[in-house]
């Protein structure tokens, strides 16, 4: 009998359980992938995200395997530009976009290095249930082999397609569509400097320095293009980059070293995240397009949200249903703001007259552009920059 049982091993998932072995739980978490292993992602871990690595004793081993410090960003809306860096979260200001195979096995070995016992190419078949409570999950292992394991709760971190999710009926709230679809993939033998974004109409272009002294650039369009997209990716990727020539100039120079990896697959949701004897969290219980980048960042907030109301109802402090109650109602407190600012991006329509006005007014001021990007690093509340009283002071300086 276990304290937790987890489903999903990566951002979410390991932080989670790493975290809660440390409390002294008896914890499994299963992952159908081995690790290192990879996955589609955003790459960029903003300040909050860092945050945590370090708190978590994490950081080093990230900065060990050379992934670069990438603190400049750059914000391209086509007829000007705007530089600076992202304001700082608890004094911690450094960004990094590590390759998923690095900082996933990372995260899983901190799990397992905490105490908690990890289950590798184990696939979820279903939950247990017992008076209308989950009291733990049916798995197979890679022979074959079918096992019940039962827990005091049942956390899915297994991604937006969450088996979990599935399993419990979690529905789904404050939807909207796919908005875009990506493809990306990494090229050497190019400058390896700051993040930067260019959004131009129907698309959105990202140069992220990695791992290897590569760099990660996505494309995006939109959703409504992706069959055909589909039909010529290397073509629409190249066609794209006509908005961002700079960009393009330099990947003509360099190499590109790996396959395009893409998906159209990017809705926009919250779902229920509790329920008796369950929760969900992660990219399970609240996924968004990825054009802002804050699935890390967001994936190891909720870890420690989830955590400490976990140790609550564990515990004994509080009854654990009303525990994961309260965690989820504080995710949603908290991400909303963001994701309709994130949905707003994702569209990829030219922005507002509001909005143009306001960028205009950016150019010059350095400190209210790292205020912007800290929005969009998260640091920065969105109501609170994009307040009326805030705009107005920026546009009249």
């Amino acid at each position: 009998m276990y304290d937790a049982i987890i489903v999903g091993a990566r951002c979410a998932g390991s932080p989670t359980a790493m975290l809660l072995a440390q409390k002294g739980y008896k914890v499994l978490l299963v992952d159908k992938a081995s690790f290192p292993s990879d996955t589609i992602s955003t790459h960029i871990i903003w300040p909050p995200g860092v945050a945590h690595l370090k708190s978590w004793g994490l950081l080093e081993k990230v900065v060990a395997t050379g992934c670069p410090l990438v603190n400049d960003l750059t914000f391209d809306v086509g007829s000007f530009a705007l530089h600076g860096s992202p304001t700082g979260y608890e004094g911690t200001t450094e960004c990094y976009a590590p390759r998923r195979t690095i900082l996933d096995k990372i995260l899983v070995d901190a799990a397992r290095d905490a105490g908690a016992e990890v289950r590798e190419r184990c696939y979820v078949e279903g939950v247990v249930w017992d008076g209308g409570r989950v009291t733990g999950i049916r798995c197979r292992d890679d022979d074959g082999r079918t096992v019940t394991e039962k827990a005091r709760v049942v956390i899915g971190a297994d991604g937006r397609n969450s088996a979990i999710a599935r399993h419990v009926g979690a529905e789904k709230y404050n939807e909207k569509p796919d908005l875009a679809c990506w493809y990306y993939t990494y090229w050497s033998g190019v400058p390896v400097s700051g993040v930067e974004f260019y959004m131009a109409p129907e698309h959105a272009i990202g140069y992220l320095p990695t791992n290897d002294g590569q760099v990660c650039v996505p494309v995006a369009s939109k959703r409504s293009e992706f069959e055909k997209i589909r039909s010529d990716v290397e073509g629409y990727y190249w066609k794209a980059l006509e908005a961002a020539p700079t960009v393009a100039e330099r990947l003509r120079s360099g190499r590109r070293e790996e396959k395009f990896y893409g998906t159209g697959d990017v809705p926009n949701f919250f779902r229920k995240s509790h329920g008796p004897g369950w929760a969900l969290v992660g990219d399970a219980g609240y996924h968004k397009d990825p054009i802002g980048a804050q699935g890390i960042s967001d994936a190891f907030r909720e870890a420690e949200l989830l955590a400490a109301a976990a140790d609550d109802g564990l515990s004994g402090t509080r009854p654990i249903d009303d525990a994961l109650a309260a965690y989820a109602k504080t995710r949603d407190e908290e991400m909303i703001a963001m994701y309709e600012f994130n949905s707003q991006m994702a569209e990829l329509e030219p922005p507002p007259a509001e909005m143009q006005l306001l960028m205009g007014a950016l150019r010059g001021n350095r400190a209210e552009t790292d205020r912007f990007f800290g929005v969009i690093a998260g640091t920065v509340p969105v109501p609170e920059f994009f307040s009326p009283q805030n705009t107005m002071r920026i546009m009249a300086a």
